[in-house]
């Protein structure tokens, strides 16, 4: 029963992850709660590890999930499940829309997901931030929140003096190396 609930369960993360893998998380929090999966902190410990290991965060996170369920079976099937969706429509979209590309209906319904992809990911970024601070002890809940917001102005700052995106493996470093220097 678990690995048909964690195929269909990633089969509909896959089938609805419009804008990637961070347009995913929200999915993926909400499958992997409703089924019991994962419990918020794990997810977010999950999500941290997934963002810093080789690899798409949401096959990472289908891969845990399934592999910390139902053994490789599970992660065998929850990895299949959320890029069986992706894999298909892009075989479909290349054999059938090849012109319709150039289709001004094509590029505004592109047009309108983008803002639905932003505003899902600031969503769940809130509601991740708060839970992480929500219940904890007033020191523990401070230092989070002191992360978040060192991290946010690094991220910030950098784009406004370089003028480009602060690089993801630096972004990783500077939190692991924050995350030693305020809990140490």
């Amino acid at each position: 029963m678990i690995l048909l609930e964690l195929f269909l369960g990633f089969l509909r993360v896959g089938c609805f992850a419009f804008g990637g893998a961070y347009g995913a998380i929200p999915l993926i929090r909400d499958v992997a709660l409703s089924y019991g999966w994962l419990t918020e902190e794990a997810l977010m410990d999950m999500i941290a590890v997934s963002e810093s290991t080789p690899g798409p965060i949401m096959v990472n996170l289908a891969t845990y999930v399934g592999g910390s369920r139902a053994g490789f079976a599970g992660a065998l099937l929850a990895t299949l499940a959320v890029v069986l969706p992706s894999f298909l429509v892009v075989l479909l979209v290349a054999a059938a829309l090849r012109g319709a590309v150039k289709n001004p209906y094509v590029q505004f319904a592109v047009r309108g997901l983008k803002p639905c992809v932003v505003g899902m990911v600031l969503a769940t970024g809130s509601v991740l931030a708060v839970n992480q601070c929500r219940g904890k002890p007033a020191a523990e809940a401070g230092k989070t929140a002191l992360l978040f917001a060192v991290m946010g102005v690094l991220i910030i700052g950098y784009r406004g003096v370089r003028k480009k995106k602060l690089p993801p493996v630096m972004l990783i470093l500077a939190s692991a190396v924050l995350g030693i220097f305020v809990w140490s």
